[in-house]
């Protein structure tokens, strides 16, 4: 699909509007123009034809209806998401494009890696059914690393041979992130033979390299990967800037880089940087909006209003290639919104592709949600506690997995072991709990086994089939039976979240997408999280959000711990290390 479109008016037709000798189709007064090519606010007129942009000027319309007086109130491009997994929503495309219409959204680039990572082309495939015909452009980026290392067991593998047809579907743009850092730099041949196609193909490449620096950096960049939204650091992110990356802001719910990221922005460099939300749950979507959410923010730790609306918009809409899109100007799609306040950014009238979609939070058309199929099963049929059990003699010490509230990336230490009858076990009073990843697709029988800090339960134990990027059960308890509920009981509804106690399930989730999406609302989904939440609570735990935090724990692509279904696993080393130090 080429990024940009002669849109739906005929030339003639489109020629005449602008020049203002035949109508416009929809006409705003009295505007004052966030400009984000010129970096001003002027005022003017927009004039619209069917989904184009005419322009600025003294436009009017065949119908007064179609004539907006906005008295002063602000126009601005609609709003792109940089990078997205939908999935994290924890609901389908369409229920998505619901809430990011009513916040201003024109555009999200996705990388639905988490239902390939389950269910292979299919389920891709499906992604793309369920995405398609939204007034919110769904894009979606093929995912590169499925699975993401070989230190996991996935529901898929997916070659480049395997990705090379869906480049041709509609609303394809590229290769997502490129998470095997190591498999690319030793130059697995999976991996290079992916970003070779892709470059045959002239197609944008996202990148995923927290901490990659110097003469790799290099290597990964000239090889045509130029964005990355996994900077664990501002001088990380400004050395990759300067070597020619795009950097997306990242602002999900477990993590946020916003506030450290932010001071990089320059006049000058602002078009090297957008804004992502990565993963981003039903209550933070909710509670706080979509991108809009980003640009009040950024506003308010001093960004200046038409920057922090370029990096919402135009930058990540030029980025991926779009010409005629991300901005107010001639030509460009009539993606808009309107807002009353610089200093609380909230979008009242939003119009997508020329038509009124949204307006004072409420939708004005109606959005389809297609449901996806539901399914596969879990295959978990043999596991049982005494899959939990971690032999230690007396004095042994144990690799800890350090929990960061707020960030994707884990701590190690080492602990002493407690041990009973020759195995380490939970120790509450230094807050060492088992955490356990139960492979789920292909019934391999695999448990890993590790222990974490920074849950806090005193009670029960917490699981999750949303556990990046494989997508096994991820539990974390005080005691093996009550982890072998939750596992269980996960793998009964479907798939999804449950939080247990010795035998009884205490609250549930239910996803049975794939194990991580729900044909539900979006408030519905919500309202199941918060009684999990809550559950969770009454157990001692002291995350507010430990659901998104768990998820992470399994994904062996960011430092420093992290544990798969096949083992421990020192990011550093990118090798699995002994539990039992």
């Amino acid at each position: 699909m080429s990024p940009s479109t002669p849109g739906s008016v005929p030339l003639a037709d489109f020629v005449a509007a602008a020049r203002g000798s035949s109508p416009a189709d929809l006409v705003l007064r009295n505007a004052r123009i966030v400009n984000v090519l010129t970096g001003e606010i002027h005022g003017g007129t927009v004039g619209v034809k069917g989904d184009r942009i005419l322009g600025c000027g003294d436009y009017h319309a065949a119908r007064k209806e179609d004539e907006i007086d906005l008295e002063g109130a602000f126009v601005a491009p609609a709003l792109w998401d940089a990078h997205l997994h939908i999935e994290s929503t924890m609901t389908t495309p369409g229920t998505f494009g619901k809430l990011a219409a009513v916040h201003g959204t024109a555009a999200a680039i996705t990388d639905p890696h988490e239902i390939a990572n389950v269910r292979g082309v299919a389920g891709i495939r499906d992604f793309l059914v369920a995405a398609a015909g939204l007034p919110v452009d769904v894009f979606v980026m093929l995912p590169s690393c499925v699975p993401s290392t070989h230190l996991e067991t996935a529901g898929a593998t997916l070659s480049a041979e395997d990705l090379g047809p869906l480049y041709d579907l509609p609303n394809v743009l590229g290769l997502a992130e490129m998470m095997n850092v190591p498999g690319f730099l030793f130059g697995d041949p999976g991996v290079t033979s992916k970003i070779e196609d892709a470059r045959r193909r002239g197609v944008p490449i996202d990148g995923h390299s927290p901490l990659l620096s110097g003469l790799d950096l290099n290597a990964y960049i000239g090889a045509g990967i130029r964005s990355d939204h996994e900077c664990l650091s501002r001088a990380e992110a400004h050395e990759k800037v300067r070597r020619g990356m795009s950097i997306w802001i990242r602002e999900g719910t477990a993590a946020k880089n916003l506030d450290d990221l932010l001071p990089l922005v320059t006049p000058a460099n602002s078009e090297r940087f957008a804004f992502a939300t990565d993963d981003r749950h039903p209550w933070d979507l909710l509670a706080h909006g979509h991108l809009d959410h980003h640009v009040r923010r950024a506003i308010a730790l001093g960004l200046d209003p038409v920057i922090a609306i370029r990096l919402a918009s135009w930058s990540c809409a030029r980025h991926y290639g779009f010409r005629d899109r991300g901005a107010v100007a001639p030509g460009f799609r009539a993606d808009l919104l309107t807002f009353e306040r610089l200093d609380d950014f909230r979008p009242d009238l939003v119009i997508l592709g020329g038509r009124r979609v949204a307006k004072g939070g409420k939708l004005l058309v109606d959005i389809p949600s297609a449901r996806m199929e539901t399914g596969p099963g879990f295959r978990v049929e043999g596991f049982d506690r005494t899959r939990l059990r971690l032999a230690a003699g007396e004095g042994a010490h144990v690799r800890v997995i350090e929990v960061r509230a707020g960030s994707l990336a884990t701590g190690a230490s080492t602990d002493r072991a407690r041990v009973e009858s020759g195995a380490a076990v939970q120790d509450l009073s230094r807050d060492l709990l088992k955490l356990a990843v139960v492979e789920r697709h292909r019934g391999t029988g695999n448990v890993g086994v590790a222990f974490a800090r920074g849950f806090g339960l005193k009670r029960g134990a917490v699981a999750s089939s949303v556990a990046h990027d494989s997508h096994n059960v991820v539990v974390v308890g005080v005691d093996d039976a009550s982890m072998e509920t939750a596992v269980r009981r996960v793998a009964a509804i479907g798939g999804g979240i449950v939080v247990a106690d010795g035998a009884e399930s205490l609250a549930e989730v239910a996803l049975p997408v794939a194990g991580l999406m729900s044909n539900a609302p979006m408030a519905d989904v919500d309202a199941a999280e918060r009684r999990a939440n809550e559950a969770a609570r009454a157990l001692g735990g002291t995350m507010d959000h430990p659901f998104m935090t768990l998820a992470f724990l399994a994904l062996p692509v960011i430092p420093e711990l992290k544990l798969t279904d096949k083992g421990l696993v020192d990011v550093l080393k990118f090798d699995f290390v002994a539990p039992v130090a």
